[in-house]
Protein backbone atom coordinates (compact mmCIF):
# COMPACT_ATOMS: atom_id res chain seq x y z
CA UNK A 1 0.00 0.00 0.00
CA UNK A 2 1.04 3.66 -0.77
CA UNK A 3 1.68 5.83 2.17
CA UNK A 4 -1.07 8.67 2.43
CA UNK A 5 -0.42 12.52 2.39
CA UNK A 6 -2.80 15.24 2.79
CA UNK A 7 -6.06 13.43 2.98
CA UNK A 8 -7.74 15.43 5.58
CA UNK A 9 -11.06 15.36 6.67
CA UNK A 10 -11.88 18.93 5.83
CA UNK A 11 -10.72 18.85 2.43
CA UNK A 12 -13.54 16.30 1.43
CA UNK A 13 -15.93 17.40 4.25
CA UNK A 14 -16.01 13.56 4.99
CA UNK A 15 -14.71 12.61 8.38
CA UNK A 16 -13.13 9.76 9.36
CA UNK A 17 -10.08 10.50 6.38
CA UNK A 18 -7.00 8.66 6.15
CA UNK A 19 -4.66 11.73 7.33
CA UNK A 20 -7.76 13.57 10.12
CA UNK A 21 -8.00 17.05 11.08
CA UNK A 22 -5.94 19.30 8.53
CA UNK A 23 -6.19 21.54 11.85
CA UNK A 24 -3.74 19.47 14.30
CA UNK A 25 -1.12 19.16 11.11
CA UNK A 26 -0.75 22.54 10.69
CA UNK A 27 2.72 23.90 12.27
CA UNK A 28 4.10 27.61 13.18
CA UNK A 29 7.21 26.67 10.80
CA UNK A 30 8.36 24.01 8.58
CA UNK A 31 11.48 21.84 7.97
CA UNK A 32 14.83 23.29 7.43
CA UNK A 33 14.13 22.08 3.74
CA UNK A 34 10.79 22.83 3.76
CA UNK A 35 10.75 24.50 -0.21
CA UNK A 36 12.57 21.58 -1.39
CA UNK A 37 10.52 18.78 0.16
CA UNK A 38 7.51 21.28 -1.51
CA UNK A 39 9.87 21.18 -4.49
CA UNK A 40 8.91 17.49 -5.25
CA UNK A 41 5.89 17.19 -3.92
CA UNK A 42 5.39 19.71 -6.71
CA UNK A 43 7.14 17.18 -8.99
CA UNK A 44 5.71 13.99 -8.38
CA UNK A 45 3.65 11.73 -11.36
CA UNK A 46 0.29 12.66 -11.77
CA UNK A 47 -1.95 9.66 -11.78
CA UNK A 48 -5.58 11.13 -11.75
CA UNK A 49 -6.16 14.37 -12.98
CA UNK A 50 -9.66 15.86 -11.75
CA UNK A 51 -11.04 19.00 -13.20
CA UNK A 52 -12.27 21.50 -10.54
CA UNK A 53 -11.35 23.99 -8.29
CA UNK A 54 -11.23 24.53 -4.42
CA UNK A 55 -10.15 27.13 -2.49
CA UNK A 56 -7.74 26.85 1.19
CA UNK A 57 -9.49 24.76 3.40
CA UNK A 58 -7.93 27.11 6.62
CA UNK A 59 -8.25 30.78 5.20
CA UNK A 60 -10.54 30.38 2.42
CA UNK A 61 -9.00 32.03 -0.80
CA UNK A 62 -7.53 30.77 -3.85
CA UNK A 63 -4.16 29.27 -4.11
CA UNK A 64 -1.89 27.99 -6.83
CA UNK A 65 -3.28 24.49 -6.93
CA UNK A 66 -6.83 25.50 -7.09
CA UNK A 67 -7.48 24.21 -9.98
CA UNK A 68 -7.30 20.45 -10.11
CA UNK A 69 -6.73 20.94 -6.15
CA UNK A 70 -7.74 16.92 -5.62
CA UNK A 71 -6.30 15.54 -8.33
CA UNK A 72 -4.00 12.35 -7.13
CA UNK A 73 -0.05 12.46 -7.17
CA UNK A 74 2.73 9.84 -6.85
CA UNK A 75 6.33 9.12 -6.06
CA UNK A 76 5.56 5.56 -6.43
CA UNK A 77 5.58 5.09 -2.47
CA UNK A 78 3.73 7.99 -1.47
CA UNK A 79 0.53 8.78 -2.95
CA UNK A 80 -0.97 12.73 -1.96
CA UNK A 81 -3.21 15.80 -3.75
CA UNK A 82 -1.86 17.92 -6.26
CA UNK A 83 -3.01 20.53 -3.58
CA UNK A 84 -1.01 19.42 -0.93
CA UNK A 85 2.16 21.23 -1.62
CA UNK A 86 -0.01 24.25 -0.52
CA UNK A 87 -0.49 23.11 2.58
CA UNK A 88 2.59 22.12 3.63
CA UNK A 89 4.33 25.46 1.96
CA UNK A 90 1.74 28.05 3.57
CA UNK A 91 0.52 26.14 6.18
CA UNK A 92 3.96 24.27 7.65
CA UNK A 93 2.05 20.89 7.67
CA UNK A 94 4.50 18.16 9.64
CA UNK A 95 5.00 15.33 7.42
CA UNK A 96 5.64 11.67 8.30
CA UNK A 97 9.15 10.90 9.08
CA UNK A 98 9.11 8.34 7.04
CA UNK A 99 8.88 10.62 4.07
CA UNK A 100 10.89 13.07 4.98
CA UNK A 101 13.60 10.26 4.88
CA UNK A 102 12.30 8.73 1.75
CA UNK A 103 12.72 12.06 0.24
CA UNK A 104 15.81 12.90 1.71
CA UNK A 105 17.23 9.63 0.90
CA UNK A 106 16.09 10.28 -2.77
CA UNK A 107 18.27 14.20 -2.55
CA UNK A 108 14.76 15.63 -3.05
CA UNK A 109 15.08 13.76 -7.00
CA UNK A 110 11.58 12.75 -8.15
CA UNK A 111 12.06 9.11 -8.60
CA UNK A 112 10.98 6.81 -12.19
CA UNK A 113 8.02 4.92 -11.25
CA UNK A 114 8.42 1.04 -12.27
CA UNK A 115 4.87 0.06 -13.68
CA UNK A 116 5.13 -3.43 -12.33
CA UNK A 117 5.92 -2.51 -8.97
CA UNK A 118 3.40 0.17 -8.89
CA UNK A 119 0.61 -1.30 -9.76
CA UNK A 120 -0.30 -3.81 -6.98
CA UNK A 121 0.10 -0.75 -4.39
CA UNK A 122 -1.99 1.29 -6.45
CA UNK A 123 -5.03 -0.89 -6.94
CA UNK A 124 -4.74 -1.72 -3.12
CA UNK A 125 -4.82 1.73 -2.32
CA UNK A 126 -7.06 3.96 -4.38
CA UNK A 127 -10.09 2.54 -2.33
CA UNK A 128 -9.03 3.99 0.90
CA UNK A 129 -8.72 7.44 -0.41
CA UNK A 130 -12.46 7.37 -1.97
CA UNK A 131 -11.36 6.12 -5.63
CA UNK A 132 -13.04 2.51 -5.21
CA UNK A 133 -14.52 3.09 -8.71
CA UNK A 134 -11.19 3.26 -10.13
CA UNK A 135 -9.72 1.32 -13.36
CA UNK A 136 -6.76 -0.83 -12.03
CA UNK A 137 -3.57 0.26 -12.78
CA UNK A 138 -2.51 0.07 -16.61
CA UNK A 139 0.97 1.70 -17.49
CA UNK A 140 1.70 2.33 -21.36
CA UNK A 141 5.21 2.22 -20.24
CA UNK A 142 7.14 -0.40 -18.10
CA UNK A 143 9.38 2.40 -16.44
CA UNK A 144 7.66 6.33 -16.38
CA UNK A 145 10.05 8.61 -16.34
CA UNK A 146 9.12 12.29 -13.90
CA UNK A 147 7.56 14.64 -17.00
CA UNK A 148 9.02 18.68 -16.13
CA UNK A 149 6.09 20.48 -15.76
CA UNK A 150 5.59 24.24 -14.78
CA UNK A 151 4.47 24.99 -12.02
CA UNK A 152 3.59 28.38 -10.43
CA UNK A 153 5.51 29.06 -7.55
CA UNK A 154 3.67 30.81 -4.40
CA UNK A 155 5.30 34.03 -5.12
CA UNK A 156 4.22 34.34 -8.39
CA UNK A 157 0.74 33.23 -7.62
CA UNK A 158 0.53 35.94 -4.94
CA UNK A 159 1.36 38.88 -7.55
CA UNK A 160 -0.83 37.50 -9.83
CA UNK A 161 -3.53 37.83 -7.59
CA UNK A 162 -2.56 41.12 -5.93
CA UNK A 163 -2.56 42.41 -10.06
CA UNK A 164 -6.07 40.98 -10.57
CA UNK A 165 -7.60 42.56 -7.37
CA UNK A 166 -5.65 46.04 -8.34
CA UNK A 167 -7.40 45.74 -12.10
CA UNK A 168 -10.96 44.51 -10.83
CA UNK A 169 -10.99 46.19 -7.17
CA UNK A 170 -14.27 44.80 -4.99
CA UNK A 171 -14.35 41.60 -7.73
CA UNK A 172 -16.53 43.47 -9.64
CA UNK A 173 -16.05 41.46 -13.57
CA UNK A 174 -19.38 42.03 -14.89
CA UNK A 175 -19.10 45.91 -15.65
CA UNK A 176 -15.73 46.60 -18.42
CA UNK A 177 -13.10 48.90 -16.79
CA UNK A 178 -12.94 52.43 -18.48
CA UNK A 179 -8.80 52.47 -19.79
CA UNK A 180 -6.88 54.37 -17.65
CA UNK A 181 -5.67 57.56 -18.94
CA UNK A 182 -2.23 57.70 -19.92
Amino acid sequence: MLGLLGFYDELDNLPGRPNGSIRDAVRPFGEPDEADLVAYLDAGHILIDVMEAGHDVITGSAHRHSLGCSSLVTDGTWLWRQDFPHYVETHHLSLPEAFIEHVRGLNHRMPALIAARFAPHYNETMPLVGWASAAPWRASAAVLEPEPRTVTSKAQFDAAMLAQERNRPHGNWAKPRKPRKA
